[in-house]
C-alpha cells in the first residue's frame, strides 16, 4: 500500500512537470493554514505580554513583604546563588521583531524599548553581560558572545531608548497588536522617557556613563520630552477573565499554605497609619475573631523574617497572629494590573532629582502627586477597601508625622521619605526587584535580617555559561570581581 501511494505521487509530480514547471516536493509539505512567517503586530502582542506580565513572590521575600512558614526561602534569608539567562529567550523574539520591522517604524522603536528593558534587568542582576554580540547565533553563527562592561551596557540601553523616542516623535504609524496602549504612540513615548529617568537615577552614584552625562541628560529629558501626566499613562498590563489572560497569581496554591505577610512590611504601614495596608493584607485571624474592623491598624501583623520559620509557623497557625495577602490576589481573576513603570515611580524619581540638584522644581509637589496616584490605584482595584482610599484620605495621610514632606528637610531625610514611598506600593508588582535595587542604592528601607546575614548585590552567572561560554564568562568575572563570582560582590553601578 505504501509503495502504491509513492508511485501515485510520483506519477502526479511527473504529469505536473509536463504541463507546468516542475513542482518542488518541499512545497507539498507546507501547510497553507500555518504560516511560516509572521507579522510584527503578532510578535508585538506576545512580546508585550511576556515583558509586562512580571509578578513574582520571590522578590517579596527579599523585600520583607512576605515570610514563609513551611520551609526556608533563599530570598528571605539572602542565600541565593546562581541566576539564569532566561531573559535572552525573550530577547530572541524581540530580535525577530526588529528584523521584521522596517527602518523608522513604530515597531522598530518598540523593539529598542523591549531590548533596553530586558538588558537593564540582566545587567542589574549580574553585572557585565553579553550585549553587543548577544543574539547573533542565527545571523552570524556567533554562539559564544563576549561580555560587555556594565557601563557599556548602560550606555547602550540609554541610547536605544533615546533612539526609540526619536523614532516615535516623527512617526504617525498605526500599530496593531498593542495590548498595552492600544496603538497610542504618545503613551509609549511617555513610558520610554520615564524608563530613561529610572535608569539614570539608578546611576545616581555616577557622573557619566560612557559619553552620557547623567545629570544633564536627565534634565534634558524632563525639559524636552513627554512624560507621564497621570496614572492613566502607567505602563501596565490589564488582565481579562479568560484563559491565559488572567492575573498571574489567580488560583495559586502558594497563598493558601505557608505564605504570610512579613511583620516589618506590616509595621511600615502601621507606623505611618497607611490605609493602603487594608488593600494589601487581611486582618489576622485572631483580630477578625475578636471583631476588630478592617481599619483598625492593631488588627494586622506578620511573621518575623529574622527568626526560624518554625517560630513564625506557630505564630501564624497556632496563635492566629499573622496576616495574609488579601484574597483578591489569588481569588480575583483580573485583580489589578501589573505595572513595570508607572506614574507614581516617575514622580518620586523627579522628586529625588530635585533633591539631588539635577533639576529645578517642587519636590514636595512631585512627592505628594505620587502618593495620591498610588491611593487612587488601590482605590480602583481593591473595591472592598476603597472607602479608606479616597483623595481626602490621601491628603490626611500626607499630613502624618511619619509621612509629611517639607522641602526644608535635610537631604537624607527627604531621600528616606521618597524611597519609602517607592517601596510601599510595590507588592507583587512588576518593579519589585527595582525596589530592592533602590534600597541597595539609597539604604532605604533597611531590611530586617538575622545577625550576621548580609544583603546580596547580584546573582552568580549561570552554570550554562561556564559550560558553553567559559572563556568569556571567566574574563567577565576576572574583570569585575578578581575571579570571585559571588552574589556578595558589588557591580559597577554600585561602586
Amino acid at each position: 500500500m505504501i509503495k502504491r501511494h509513492i508511485k501515485y505521487i510520483a506519477s502526479v509530480v511527473a504529469t505536473a512537470c509536463v504541463f507546468s514547471s516542475c513542482i518542488n516536493l518541499e512545497e507539498l509539505n507546507i501547510d497553507p493554514n500555518n504560516s511560516t512567517t509572521t507579522q510584527p503586530s503578532l510578535l508585538l502582542t506576545g512580546i508585550a505580554y511576556a515583558a509586562f506580565n512580571q509578578s513574582s513572590t520571590s522578590p517579596a521575600y527579599a523585600l520583607k513583604q512576605l515570610v514563609q512558614t513551611d520551609g526556608e526561602s533563599s530570598e528571605q534569608v539572602y542565600k541565593w546563588t546562581r541566576g539564569d539567562f532566561d531573559l535572552y529567550g525573550n530577547l530572541r523574539n524581540v530580535t525577530k521583531l526588529d528584523e521584521m520591522s522596517e527602518d523608522g517604524t513604530a515597531y522598530q522603536a518598540l523593539s529598542h524599548f523591549f531590548r533596553a528593558h530586558y538588558f537593564y534587568q540582566l545587567t542589574m542582576d549580574f553585572g557585565n553581560i553579553p550585549y553587543s554580540e548577544a543574539l547573533k547565533g542565527e545571523s552570524e553563527n556567533l554562539y559564544q558572545p563576549k561580555y560587555d562592561s556594565q557601563e557599556k551596557v548602560f550606555e547602550g540601553i540609554l541610547n536605544e531608548l533615546a533612539t526609540a523616542d526619536n523614532i516615535l516623535a516623527t512617526n504617525n504609524d498605526k500599530i496593531e497588536g498593542d495590548i498595552i496602549f492600544n496603538g497610542d504612540l504618545l503613551k509609549w513615548r511617555k513610558l520610554i522617557n520615564a524608563y530613561r529617568l529610572r535608569i539614570l537615577m539608578t546611576l545616581s552614584k555616577k557622573d557619566k556613563v560612557g559619553d552620557i552625562d547623567i545629570k544633564s541628560t536627565f534634565a534634558h529629558i524632563v525639559d524636552n520630552s513627554p512624560l507621564m501626566e497621570s496614572a492613566e499613562d502607567n505602563g501596565q498590563l490589564i488582565y481579562k477573565d479568560q484563559a491565559d489572560n488572567r492575573y498571574p497569581h489567580f488560583n495559586s496554591s502558594g497563598f493558601g499554605s505557608g505564605m504570610y505577610m512579613d511583620s516589618t512590611y506590616i509595621a511600615a504601614f502601621v507606623t505611618r497609619k497607611d490605609p493602603r495596608l487594608f488593600a494589601i493584607a487581611t486582618r489576622t485571624p485572631a483580630a477578625e475573631k475578636a471583631g476588630k474592623p478592617v481599619n483598625d491598624f492593631t488588627a494586622y501583623d506578620g511573621g518575623d523574617p529574622a527568626v526560624p520559620y518554625s517560630i513564625v509557623n506557630d505564630k501564624a497557625t497556632k496563635l492566629g497572629l499573622c496576616s495574609k495577602p488579601l484574597e483578591r490576589y489569588y481569588q480575583t481573576p483580573t485583580n489589578e494590573p501589573v505595572i513595570i513603570m508607572g506614574y507614581t515611580e516617575q514622580q518620586l524619581i523627579l522628586a529625588e532629582a530635585v533633591v539631588r540638584g539635577w533639576i529645578s522644581g517642587d519636590d514636595k509637589a512631585y512627592y505628594e502627586s505620587a502618593v495620591k496616584a498610588s491611593f487612587e490605584f488601590y482605590k480602583e482595584y481593591s473595591p472592598t477597601t476603597s472607602i479608606y482610599l479616597s483623595e481626602e484620605k490621601a491628603v490626611e495621610y500626607l499630613q502624618g508625622s511619619e509621612v509629611e514632606y517639607d522641602s526644608s528637610f535635610a537631604t537624607e531625610k527627604k531621600i528616606e521619605l521618597i524611597a519609602m514611598q517607592k517601596y510601599l506600593p510595590t507588592f507583587l508588582q512588576g518593579s519589585m526587584w527595582i525596589a530592592y535595587y533602590d534600597a541597595l542604592r539609597t539604604g532605604y528601607p533597611e531590611f530586617r535580617r538575622a545577625a550576621g546575614v548580609n544583603l546580596l548585590y547580584r546573582w552568580m552567572y549561570p552554570q550554562d555559561e561556564y559550560n558553553n561560554n567559559p572563556v568569556n564568562v571567566t574574563d567577565a568575572i576576572n574583570a569585575q570581581f578578581d575571579g570571585d563570582d559571588s552574589a556578595a560582590k558589588k557591580s559597577w553601578w554600585l561602586q
